[in-house]
Protein backbone atom coordinates (compact mmCIF):
# COMPACT_ATOMS: atom_id res chain seq x y z
CA UNK A 1 0.00 0.00 0.00
CA UNK A 2 1.41 3.36 -1.02
CA UNK A 3 -0.43 6.20 0.66
CA UNK A 4 0.61 9.47 -0.97
CA UNK A 5 0.27 12.98 0.35
CA UNK A 6 0.08 16.44 -1.12
CA UNK A 7 0.01 19.76 0.70
CA UNK A 8 -0.69 23.08 -1.00
CA UNK A 9 -0.91 26.48 0.67
CA UNK A 10 -2.62 29.37 -1.07
CA UNK A 11 -2.92 32.90 0.26
CA UNK A 12 -6.18 34.44 -0.86
CA UNK A 13 -6.70 38.19 -0.99
CA UNK A 14 -10.00 38.07 0.89
CA UNK A 15 -11.08 37.81 4.53
CA UNK A 16 -11.48 34.40 6.12
CA UNK A 17 -15.28 34.67 6.41
CA UNK A 18 -15.62 35.32 2.67
CA UNK A 19 -13.30 32.49 1.67
CA UNK A 20 -14.84 29.97 4.05
CA UNK A 21 -18.33 30.94 2.86
CA UNK A 22 -17.26 30.25 -0.73
CA UNK A 23 -16.01 26.77 0.22
CA UNK A 24 -19.03 26.01 2.37
CA UNK A 25 -21.18 25.98 -0.77
CA UNK A 26 -20.59 22.67 -2.56
CA UNK A 27 -21.73 24.10 -5.91
CA UNK A 28 -18.54 26.18 -6.02
CA UNK A 29 -16.53 22.99 -6.40
CA UNK A 30 -17.57 22.92 -10.06
CA UNK A 31 -16.13 26.44 -10.52
CA UNK A 32 -12.67 25.47 -9.28
CA UNK A 33 -12.35 22.06 -10.98
CA UNK A 34 -10.71 21.82 -14.43
CA UNK A 35 -13.40 21.79 -17.13
CA UNK A 36 -11.80 18.79 -18.88
CA UNK A 37 -12.93 16.63 -15.94
CA UNK A 38 -16.59 17.45 -16.73
CA UNK A 39 -17.24 17.59 -13.00
CA UNK A 40 -20.90 17.59 -12.03
CA UNK A 41 -22.56 17.46 -8.60
CA UNK A 42 -25.42 14.97 -8.62
CA UNK A 43 -26.70 15.63 -5.09
CA UNK A 44 -29.53 18.19 -5.12
CA UNK A 45 -28.36 21.68 -4.15
CA UNK A 46 -27.99 23.40 -1.80
CA UNK A 47 -26.19 20.87 0.36
CA UNK A 48 -26.12 21.47 4.10
CA UNK A 49 -22.47 21.06 5.00
CA UNK A 50 -22.10 19.17 8.29
CA UNK A 51 -20.48 15.99 9.57
CA UNK A 52 -22.12 13.06 7.82
CA UNK A 53 -23.18 15.02 4.71
CA UNK A 54 -22.79 12.88 1.59
CA UNK A 55 -22.12 14.44 -1.81
CA UNK A 56 -22.38 12.52 -5.09
CA UNK A 57 -20.45 13.61 -8.18
CA UNK A 58 -19.88 12.50 -11.73
CA UNK A 59 -16.66 13.28 -13.59
CA UNK A 60 -14.36 11.94 -16.25
CA UNK A 61 -10.89 10.70 -15.33
CA UNK A 62 -8.60 9.76 -18.19
CA UNK A 63 -11.64 9.85 -20.48
CA UNK A 64 -13.69 7.38 -18.42
CA UNK A 65 -16.89 8.36 -16.58
CA UNK A 66 -16.56 7.95 -12.83
CA UNK A 67 -18.98 8.30 -9.96
CA UNK A 68 -17.69 9.59 -6.67
CA UNK A 69 -19.26 9.94 -3.22
CA UNK A 70 -17.59 11.93 -0.47
CA UNK A 71 -18.58 12.35 3.14
CA UNK A 72 -17.91 15.44 5.20
CA UNK A 73 -16.36 13.91 8.31
CA UNK A 74 -15.23 17.12 10.04
CA UNK A 75 -16.98 20.49 9.84
CA UNK A 76 -15.53 23.37 11.89
CA UNK A 77 -16.88 26.61 10.36
CA UNK A 78 -14.19 29.20 9.79
CA UNK A 79 -11.43 26.72 10.64
CA UNK A 80 -11.49 23.53 8.59
CA UNK A 81 -13.44 20.69 7.05
CA UNK A 82 -12.54 17.23 5.82
CA UNK A 83 -14.03 15.26 2.96
CA UNK A 84 -13.39 11.53 2.61
CA UNK A 85 -14.15 9.41 -0.44
CA UNK A 86 -16.71 6.73 0.34
CA UNK A 87 -17.08 5.52 -3.25
CA UNK A 88 -14.91 6.45 -6.20
CA UNK A 89 -11.80 5.95 -8.26
CA UNK A 90 -9.23 6.00 -5.44
CA UNK A 91 -8.46 3.37 -2.83
CA UNK A 92 -8.08 6.26 -0.37
CA UNK A 93 -8.94 9.97 -0.57
CA UNK A 94 -8.89 12.17 2.55
CA UNK A 95 -8.83 15.91 1.93
CA UNK A 96 -8.55 18.45 4.73
CA UNK A 97 -9.30 22.10 3.91
CA UNK A 98 -7.85 24.43 6.56
CA UNK A 99 -8.38 28.20 6.74
CA UNK A 100 -6.40 30.80 8.68
CA UNK A 101 -6.78 34.58 8.81
CA UNK A 102 -3.64 36.53 7.99
CA UNK A 103 -4.70 40.13 8.51
CA UNK A 104 -7.30 40.82 5.82
CA UNK A 105 -6.17 37.79 3.79
CA UNK A 106 -6.71 34.06 4.23
CA UNK A 107 -4.25 31.19 4.12
CA UNK A 108 -5.86 28.05 2.76
CA UNK A 109 -4.05 24.79 3.28
CA UNK A 110 -5.14 21.70 1.37
CA UNK A 111 -3.76 18.50 2.84
CA UNK A 112 -4.50 15.39 0.84
CA UNK A 113 -3.84 11.73 1.60
CA UNK A 114 -4.62 9.40 -1.27
CA UNK A 115 -3.88 6.06 -2.81
CA UNK A 116 -4.37 5.13 -6.44
CA UNK A 117 -5.98 1.84 -7.41
CA UNK A 118 -4.00 -0.95 -9.03
CA UNK A 119 -2.63 -3.22 -6.33
CA UNK A 120 0.92 -4.20 -7.26
CA UNK A 121 0.71 -1.91 -10.30
CA UNK A 122 -0.20 1.12 -8.13
CA UNK A 123 3.32 2.63 -8.20
CA UNK A 124 3.34 2.54 -12.01
CA UNK A 125 -0.23 3.83 -12.32
CA UNK A 126 0.58 6.62 -9.88
CA UNK A 127 3.79 7.58 -11.67
CA UNK A 128 2.29 7.52 -15.18
CA UNK A 129 -1.15 9.01 -14.58
CA UNK A 130 -2.40 9.81 -11.11
CA UNK A 131 0.35 12.02 -9.65
CA UNK A 132 0.25 14.48 -12.55
CA UNK A 133 -3.56 14.50 -12.58
CA UNK A 134 -3.83 15.23 -8.84
CA UNK A 135 -1.14 17.91 -8.98
CA UNK A 136 -2.80 19.53 -12.03
CA UNK A 137 -6.19 19.61 -10.30
CA UNK A 138 -4.79 21.32 -7.20
CA UNK A 139 -2.66 23.74 -9.25
CA UNK A 140 -5.70 24.71 -11.31
CA UNK A 141 -7.73 25.14 -8.15
CA UNK A 142 -5.13 27.45 -6.56
CA UNK A 143 -4.99 29.60 -9.70
CA UNK A 144 -8.78 29.87 -10.04
CA UNK A 145 -9.20 30.75 -6.35
CA UNK A 146 -6.48 33.40 -6.57
CA UNK A 147 -8.15 34.87 -9.69
CA UNK A 148 -11.63 34.79 -8.12
CA UNK A 149 -10.54 36.74 -5.06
Amino acid sequence: MAVRSLKIETVVDAPLATVFDFFSRAENLERITPTKLRFEILTPLPIQMRPGALIDYKLRLFGFPMYWTTEITVWEPGVRFVDVQRKGPYKLWEHEHRFEAIGDKTRMTDSLRYEAPGGVLEPLIHALFVRRQVEAIFSHRAKVITDLF
